[in-house]
């Protein structure tokens, strides 16, 4: 494959405050392999280095809580340490040349009291256990049955994704990306099959939305709207979300986004082994006609899939989650057509080097 058959992935992009080199970007993609405190292992400096030719990362789902923790050894970003340990991370990235912003998570439900406080419950909008399972010291087990937030724990939680912004700014990233997506917290309070509240936080749409709202005027008093991210996924199942009337909530949503003058949108618009039906491509088009910034997509793309969507104008870029597991230097052998490097999937979670900082580069000798 020539590289001329990919110029739409090469092409510039202004995202918010940054000028991006290619519009290959890295998605987050949790490896479980923090520190059981949650401050990130040294060994990620050499991880998140060796991918800074993308033109943007995102970095793993890192936790703005250690009630918002949900899986065995995640990395936080709320105490002095999760700000130092990332501190040399980013300035890995910066001193290679690239770009990475920090995606702020707290996962709600989805979660064991083994992996939370003095062993408290997960906290949710309300108390419906997910048909779910985290990972945690013993393996795979059902996700706990939560507790249903009172106000006085949304307050708290709100002040703990400002918290956490302020944490990654100390940390110098680049910008934050708010993760409203994949069936954790926020997700949950948008979508009906998890939020059966009957107060201003449950019920109708913009109630149901407005957890998200006040978690994105938290951050934006602590980052400028040009370097915020929210990433979405309005098809998503995953930890067993649902809605009764998706594109209803879904449409105000990318609406309301849609006026924050965010640096981006980021979709996840199909999920592995899963592909999308007529009526779910309709409702992807429709959202995105709604959205006029800067749009990224995810889910299932390769070089082709993404220089042609890209091309047709129907995304701006597209991040990549398995391709940059495998290959440090995906944008170049995008560029040069080169084969690509298989990922590993028995060492995606946890572990060291293995799978992680020991795939090769191309040899350009």
């Amino acid at each position: 494959m020539s590289s001329t058959a990919h110029d739409s992935l090469f092409t510039p992009l202004k995202v918010g405050a940054l000028e991006l080199p290619n519009r290959v970007l890295m998605a987050p993609l949790t490896r479980n392999r923090a520190h059981a405190d949650g401050t990130p292992n040294s060994l990620a400096q050499t991880y998140y280095r060796q991918r800074a030719s993308a033109g943007l990362i995102v970095s793993e789902a890192t936790q703005i809580s250690a009630m918002g923790k949900g899986y065995l050894d995640t990395p936080g970003i709320h105490e002095p340490s999760h700000v130092e340990g990332w501190k040399k991370i980013v300035e890995a990235v910066h001193a290679a040349g690239g770009r990475i912003y920090c995606q702020l998570w707290h996962v709600g439900r989805i979660s064991h009291t083994s992996l939370l406080p003095d062993g408290n419950s997960p906290v949710a909008p309300s108390a419906i256990q997910a048909n779910a399972q985290t990972y945690t010291s013993e393996g795979f087990v059902d996700c706990s049955t939560p507790k249903a937030m009172s106000q006085n724990d949304i307050r708290q939680t709100v002040e703990d994704y400002a918290h956490a912004a302020r944490c990654a700014r100390d940390a110098g990233f680049d910008g934050v990306e708010i993760h409203a997506a994949n069936g954790y917290l926020i997700d949950q309070f948008m979508q009906d099959k998890t939020n059966q509240r009957d107060d201003e936080y449950g019920g109708s749409v913009e109630n149901r939305m407005r957890f998200l709202k006040e978690v994105v005027e938290a951050v934006k008093k602590e980052w400028d709207s040009k370097r915020i991210g929210v990433r979405l996924s309005p098809l998503g199942h995953a930890n067993d979300i649902e809605d009764s009337e998706r594109e209803s909530l879904f449409t105000p949503v990318y609406r309301y986004l849609d006026d924050q003058a965010f640096a981006y949108l980021h979709v996840v618009e199909q999920f592995p082994g899963n592909d999308n039906d007529d009526t779910q491509q309709q409702l992807l088009k429709t959202l995105r006609s709604l959205y006029h910034g800067v749009y990224i997509g995810n889910g299932g793309y390769d070089a082709d899939s993404a220089s042609k969507l890209i091309a047709q104008g129907q995304a701006d870029a597209i991040t990549f989650g398995r391709p940059f597991i495998a290959n440090p230097d995906l944008p170049e052998r995008f560029r040069i057509g080169a084969a690509l490097n298989e990922p590993d999937a028995d060492t995606f979670y946890g572990g060291g080097e293995a799978g992680y900082t020991d795939y090769p580069f191309l040899d350009r000798h």
